[in-house]
C-alpha cells in the first residue's frame, strides 16, 4: 500500500464529501416546519374551574415551500407535570372573549386558523385562544404552554412557551 493509494482513497473520500454536501445543500429548505416563539401569555378565569388562555406568538417558515395550517393544539404542563389539552377558540369567539372580558385587554393579532398558508420564508404574528379545564390559578402558575401546528402534509412544529 503505497502513497499512490492512498491518494486514490483521499481522491474518492474527497469526491464523496462534496457529493453529500451538495445534497444536503440542495435539501436544505425541504424540510417544512415553523420556528417561532410566544411573544405573550394573557390569562383569566372563566369559571372557578376553567380559566382562558390568550397566546400571542411570532413564527417563520424557513424552508422552500408553503405551510398550510391543517390542525392548531394549544397545551398546559402544570406544575405537577400533567399535560391539559386546550379547547382552542375559532376568531369569531375570540373576538367576544375580549369584548366579555377586559381583563384580557386588546387583541392584537388574527388568530392562526386552519387552512392559513405561510408561504416560504414568510414570517407573522398571530394569536390562539383556548380554555382550559383548570383553575385560573392553576393555569398561572404552569411549567408551560405551548401550540402545536400541523401542516397538510402532517408536518408537526411546536411553539413553545420559555419560562
Amino acid at each position: 500500500m503505497g502513497p499512490r493509494f492512498w491518494m486514490f482513497v483521499g481522491a474518492g473520500v474527497l469526491i464523496v464529501g462534496v457529493f453529500v454536501a451538495a445534497v444536503v445543500y440542495l435539501q436544505w429548505g425541504a424540510h417544512v416546519e415553523l420556528k417561532g416563539s410566544i411573544l405573550k401569555v394573557r390569562t383569566a378565569a372563566a369559571d372557578e374551574n376553567s380559566s382562558i388562555a390568550v397566546l400571542d406568538f411570532r413564527f417563520v417558515n424557513p424552508s422552500d415551500y408553503p405551510f398550510i395550517v391543517r390542525r392548531v393544539d394549544v397545551y398546559l404542563e402544570d406544575v405537577s407535570g400533567r399535560v391539559h389539552e386546550g379547547s382552542v377558540a375559532s376568531e369569531a369567539d375570540a373576538k367576544r372573549l375580549f369584548e366579555a372580558l377586559p381583563l384580557l385587554g386588546q387583541k392584537y393579532n388574527e388568530s392562526l386558523l386552519i387552512r392559513t398558508r405561510v408561504s416560504p420564508r414568510q414570517s407573522m404574528d398571530r394569536m390562539i385562544a383556548a380554555r382550559f379545564e383548570v383553575p385560573e390559578a392553576q393555569l398561572a402558575s404552569r411549567k408551560r404552554l405551548w401550540v402545536r401546528v400541523e401542516d397538510v402534509d402532517g408536518a408537526v412544529s411546536e411553539i413553545a412557551e420559555e419560562k
